[in-house]
């Protein structure tokens, strides 16, 4: 008998089989079926909000990354004529 009750032991394919109707019950979709409760649910047309696309997002995030890079290299060179 298992620990936590009545159970069937694991590694027997009664727990097998018990876990995949558990699984099953609480899952719902999974991969075969739709979009419900992943990450997928951001891209439809039911979410609320703006809508951009990823490349889009990919694109601002790395003209960022240059901007600020950017604007440390300026700081640096800035900072070394004011010395001079």
């Amino acid at each position: 008998m298992a620990l936590g009750g009545g159970g069937p032991q694991r590694g027997t394919a009664a727990a097998a089989a018990a876990n995949l109707r558990r699984r099953k019950a609480a899952g719902g979709g999974g991969a075969a079926g739709g979009a419900g409760g992943n990450m997928l649910q951001f891209y439809t047309d039911d979410s609320p909000g703006l809508k951009i696309s990823p490349n889009v997002v990919l694109v601002m995030s790395i003209g960022f990354i240059a901007f600020v890079a950017i604007l440390h290299v300026m700081g640096k060179l800035y900072f070394v004529r004011r010395e001079a």
